[in-house]
């Protein structure tokens, strides 16, 4: 059992360490990302070597581009730099090869720092920085390169393959732990959904990395990476609007998407074992199980995304007046489905449907495999899932025949001829249905005899069933075995049939009718044809 609590306490670890770790990475220290803004980086062969910021009338990044185009040179002279520092208006400047770099100026250095500290430490920065640079331009450095290129590329694709393998792997210790796929259909394409997705950024980031690690080992590739990432990362953190006195960007955004679905994701599991772990054990009945796991799972979702907004910033009674419009406009775009919102939590609390229920509604008979907010599955005796809208529910007139629990009677009409022994018969019915095992002992079965029709005498069997929806198989069983005991018995069953009585005598004519008649005959009679005559021979 411990083996066991550990398996599943491992998913929720590993998703608090990533939403701390997400949560860490939002909390940055805003003082890093302003003073990164003042500045400008000095850029070699895609390193950031240092950053310089506004000195006269010169921006940061106009004196970043003219410091990084003597350094370029440099690296391209293939000889050993000779950096200095020379004080010049009291102020320290760098002197790459005897000519003029850059002056250190206040808004180059921190306050805890020395302009004349930073120039030493600049100048032993660039040396190894353009050394470091000018050693990769070399046959044997790109030869290494290559070689690490592809050791990195083949170590992605293991690493690619074997995240495939754990990824099934756990999703299969998952779905042990879970209950029957038949039983949970849609939990389980949720997790399978979810597993698939953590795989797929899993390894996007993979290749992602190993794409930036081999474009880093050549210079020329490192270059066209830095400004890459640069308008990506530029992109992703620019602010796209304002809430509160607080600015979002595309990437906060996509931070608060993911925690969103890792919420509802989380939500969804817990909520699935609850209902198969704790109220199961409960001896509730299904449909109660189902309103209790639901009502759970909808509080948490609406908690847990109030928290998560408040975190996050942003005032939610800012947003009263424009969620007040916009519920407005989604009332008047989306009756039906607020029509089919509000029946589903009536069917809920009134539970005049619940799960497991044999319903029939309009010409569909099924069980209902789900109640949703939305609406219902039917599945029909042909195993065919029919989504039924919860209004149609409560508008429509809807045929429970497992509402309270309570058994079910069947009408099996039977015919037999006249002249039948009736109490064989009724013998014979009744012992057909304390055959079957499905047909419960009490009530009693009971013949009905109905009345005298055209071709039989009519009866009809009533029977009570527990289980309503083996109503059709029931009904089969039974009818073959009451054809085979009347069979038995010498009992007929008489199919439909009339009789035809015809009546001898004469028929009267009409005088005028008559004498037609016989005139015709007469006429044939006097003029034989042409046929019957004999034939004469010329003389």
């Amino acid at each position: 059992m411990r083996i066991v609590n550990r398996r599943r306490l491992f998913p929720c670890l590993t998703l608090f360490v990533v939403t701390l770790s997400l949560c860490w990475t939002l909390l940055t220290p805003v003082q890093a990302q302003e003073s990164a803004a003042i500045r400008a980086p000095v850029v070699v062969d895609g390193r950031e070597i240092l950053k310089v910021g506004k000195a006269g009338d010169f921006t940061a990044e106009e004196r970043a581009e003219q410091v990084a185009g003597p350094l370029e040179r440099a690296v391209s002279a293939n000889k050993k730099p000779r950096i200095e520092v020379e004080e010049r208006n009291n102020q320290p400047a760098l002197m790459l090869n005897d000519r003029y770099l850059m002056t250190i100026t206040a808004a180059d250095v921190d306050a805890a720092i020395s302009p004349q500290f930073q120039a030493d430490r600049w100048a032993n920065k660039l040396e190894d920085a353009i050394a470091t640079a000018q050693s990769e331009r070399s046959l044997q450095y790109r030869e290494q390169a290559w070689i690490m290129a592809a050791a990195v590329a083949l170590a992605a694709l293991g690493i690619h393959l074997g995240l495939g393998r754990l990824q099934t792997f756990v999703l299969r210790r998952v779905l042990h732990q879970l209950p029957d796929p038949s039983e949970s259909v849609e939990g389980n394409q949720g997790i399978r959904l979810s597993f698939r997705a953590i795989l797929a950024i899993a390894r996007l980031v993979l290749w992602c990395s190993a794409v930036l690690y081999i474009a880093n080992l050549f210079p020329a590739s490192r270059q066209l990476s830095y400004e890459v990432t640069t308008a990506l990362n530029t992109v992703f953190t620019a602010p796209l609007f304002t809430v509160s006195n607080s600015a979002f960007s595309l990437i906060d955004l996509l931070i608060l998407l993911a925690l969103f679905w890792a919420l509802v994701v989380g939500i969804g599991t817990l909520t699935q074992l609850l209902q198969t772990r704790i109220l199961a054990r409960t001896g509730m009945a299904r449909g109660a199980q189902e309103i209790v796991a639901v009502i759970v799972k909808y509080a948490l979702l609406v908690v847990g995304t109030i928290v998560l907004l408040q975190v996050w910033g942003l005032d939610l009674s800012s947003l009263t007046l424009l969620g007040s419009a916009v519920g407005v406009g989604i009332g008047f775009g989306f009756q039906d489905i607020a029509k089919n919102l509000g029946s589903g939590l009536v069917l809920l609390f009134e539970r005049s449907v619940q799960v497991g229920d044999f319903i029939e509604v309009n010409d569909h008979m099924g069980t209902v495999e789900r109640v949703g907010a939305r609406s219902i599955i039917l599945r029909t005796l042909d195993q065919i899932s029919i989504i039924v809208p919860n209004s149609r529910l409560l508008e429509e007139e809807v045929i429970n025949w497992s509402h309270n629990r309570a058994p079910s009677r069947l009408h099996l009409p039977v015919g037999v001829a006249y002249g039948s022994d009736l109490n064989a018969v009724k013998e014979s019915l009744l012992k057909a249905a304390k055959d079957h095992t499905d047909v419960v002992k009490s009530p009693p079965p009971r013949v009905v005899f109905v009345g005298f029709g055209d071709s039989s005498l009519d009866f009809e069997l009533l029977i009570w069933l527990r289980r309503p929806e083996r109503q059709l198989l029931v009904k089969s069983d039974l009818y073959f075995h009451i054809d085979a005991i009347l069979r038995q018995r010498n009992i007929e069953i008489p199919f439909p049939q009339r009789d035809l009585h015809v009546r001898s005598g004469e028929i009267r004519l009409s005088e005028s009718l008559e004498a037609g008649l016989l005139h015709l005959l007469n006429g044939n009679a006097g003029h034989p044809s042409k046929s019957s005559q004999p034939n004469e021979e010329a003389p």
